[in-house]
């Protein structure tokens, strides 16, 4: 991503249009509350390329229907993405209303005495959704003097929350998903529906074969000087585990060498395939040096591939992570398996929070009896109710391991500028490199292999597509738990010790499918999640609702969620009318 091409927030700033006193007594007011907001988003959001997130304001107040044009017209060449509109007082309703169809929009009434910023709040609102053309409603709890110029904490929070979920919506446009292989191993979420990708999220679909991977290795289709580099720094930093594989499987040093050889070329072509790389045109490779322009991307390496190539594991996981042999910096979303949907589900989180997601195997179920009886310890605190076992092989992103730190001491994931070298360090040295099980990997290949500090708190959360209904989400808030060393041992082995673990507790609440552990996990919808740092499931929540994509089960809790106003009037029961508006309106690209 290059900030060049970056939506930006589009700030319009309404007033009441009659002239001769009435609007020429609000200019000041309401150009002052659109400056006020551009500030305040300017210095509170980022861009995942660690840049501030710039808005654009309106050349004029708006007061009719040109002024709005006028307006619309600055945005298209402003590349706006979303808009913010603001005011303190009475204005033309659908006069004045952002009516660009595909971008999302909220509207902030002034709660003041003096004018009806909140009658205009109200009708515009009312005209959003006459028109279907949904709009979030900001309006703050408690009444401010008319020459207030803050911005209240409640409506902070709601302009943050649109933001960060609107940005999303807007980066994800016109990007593409890159499938690099096809089906793997029948997992449904590997099977690319294009239709959700162009009508739910406005992005491309593009395919290679992997056959395109092993050409390139063949033909040196690679940054060569990069990869002496990166097989540099890989022997240095990238310890190789225990091989658990029977003597009579084991690869020997030359041939393990190889191995290591073929993985960080795996790394530098996928990521080539991705966004491209003016290198290899310097080299003759004009076509490749183009990319997919793929904002996202998944491997499909089973069976195809890792029967008789090593797996993607490494590259995977170093794709995933925040730092490579270049340093630090961005991490992409690479799936395992060519899992499309698990993909999205990375996107989401990495959009709204900037930070790397964990890709994991919703394993294992495992009860405070059970773990009893296999260890003889009882489970304690946060895990008192049992816990679910995160796991994935070896394809986990190494921030991943909790080794990053806030002012406390306490273990988080960072977005890459507050990565420190020295943090980058820790997460190397807590991850190793075990041969993979030839078993299931018989062309070999390297896994990730670390356990996640407990500790964190961590949003979990999955796109999964049921036919007749189409995309939905399912999330999970909680916490990554520590388990005493030989209990952590004794239920790691009887899966696999050779892929990274994460022990995660979700938070309950008593009811349906957070009534207790076990329901959680029995409510998963497929075989993968995506988890990061942070509870940010009413963000998802947000995001969701502008991709008119429902959610299925949640544990945030109802005062944080945030829909558009029109969802109201879909019915009482939130959730269900969640799914009633979502199916009423449409994708919003369709």
């Amino acid at each position: 991503m290059n900030k060049s091409n970056l939506p930006k927030i589009g700030i319009r700033p309404t007033i009441d249009g009659r002239l001769g006193g009435v609007r020429e007594s609000l200019e000041e007011q309401t150009m002052e509350m659109a400056r006020t907001v551009k500030t305040f988003l300017e210095e509170n959001l980022k861009y995942p390329t660690g840049e501030a997130v710039e808005c654009v304001i309106a050349d004029s107040t708006i007061g009719r229907v040109k002024e709005a044009a006028d307006c619309a017209e600055k945005f298209v060449k402003e590349n706006v993405g979303l808009s913010i509109t603001v005011t303190p007082c009475w204005c033309y309703g659908s006069e004045t209303i952002d009516m660009t169809p595909h971008i999302p929009k909220a509207i902030w009434g002034f709660n003041g005495t003096e004018r009806p910023g909140a009658v205009y709040l109200a009708a515009a609102l009312a005209g959003h959704s006459q028109k279907g053309v949904p709009a979030f409603s900001i309006y703050s709890h408690e009444v401010q003097e008319a020459g207030d110029k803050s911005i209240p904490q409640d409506v902070q929070e709601k302009l943050l929350k649109f933001s960060k979920s609107g940005l999303a919506v807007a980066t994800m446009k016109g990007k593409s998903y890159l499938s690099i292989g096809s089906v793997s191993m029948g997992i449904a979420g590997s099977i690319v529906d294009e239709n959700f990708f162009q009508e739910f999220l406005g992005m491309r679909n593009e395919y290679v074969d992997m056959s395109e991977v092993s050409r390139r290795i063949e033909e040196n289709i690679f940054d060569q000087a990069e990869y002496e580099k990166a097989l540099a720094w890989t022997k240095e930093n990238c310890v190789e585990g225990v091989d658990l594989n029977t003597e009579d499987v084991q690869r020997t040093p030359q041939e393990k060498d190889k191995i290591w050889e073929q993985v960080v070329k795996m790394t530098l072509i996928c990521k080539d395939l991705m966004c491209g790389n003016p290198e290899l045109a310097k080299a003759g490779f004009g076509e490749e040096a183009l990319g997919h322009n793929a904002i996202a991307a998944g491997f499909q390496g089973q069976r195809q591939w890792t029967d008789f190539k090593p797996n993607g594991d490494f590259m995977e996981a170093i794709l995933n992570s925040s730092f490579d042999w270049n340093g630090i910096r961005n991490p992409y979303m690479m799936a395992t398996e060519n899992d499309a949907l698990n993909a999205v589900s990375m996107l989401f989180g990495y959009l709204l929070t900037n930070q790397a997601q964990v890709f994991c195997d919703v394993r294992t179920f495992w009860s405070a009896d059970s773990v009893e009886r296999v260890t003889g310890e009882r489970l304690e605190g946060l895990a008192e109710n049992g816990i679910i076992h995160l796991i994935n092989s070896g394809s986990a992103t190494l921030d991943g391991t909790g080794q990053q730190s806030d002012a406390d001491g306490n273990p988080v994931m960072k977005p890459f500028w507050d990565i420190t070298e020295e943090e980058k360090e820790k997460c190397l040295q807590n991850t190793q490199w075990p041969a993979a099980i030839h078993e299931y990997f018989r062309g070999g290949g390297y896994s990730s292999q670390f356990l996640t500090k407990g500790g964190m708190p961590v949003t979990m959360a999955r796109i999964n597509n049921i036919k007749g209904v189409g995309p939905v989400l399912q999330l999970a808030e909680g916490w990554s738990v520590d388990l005493p060393s030989h209990v952590h041992k004794a239920l790691d082995q009887r899966t696999n010790e050779t892929w990274p673990t994460t022990w995660f507790v979700p938070r309950l609440t008593g009811e349906g499918a957070f009534k207790d552990v076990y329901s959680v996990m029995a409510n998963w919808g497929a075989n993968h999640g995506a988890f990061s740092f942070g509870h940010y499931g009413e963000e998802l929540i947000t995001l969701a609702s502008m991709l008119r994509i429902p959610v299925c089960m949640h544990n945030v809790d109802t005062d944080k969620i945030f829909r558009p106003s029109s969802w109201a009037g879909h019915g009482m029961d939130a959730e269900g009318a969640d799914y009633r508006a979502c199916s009423n309106y449409g994708p919003l690209y369709k």
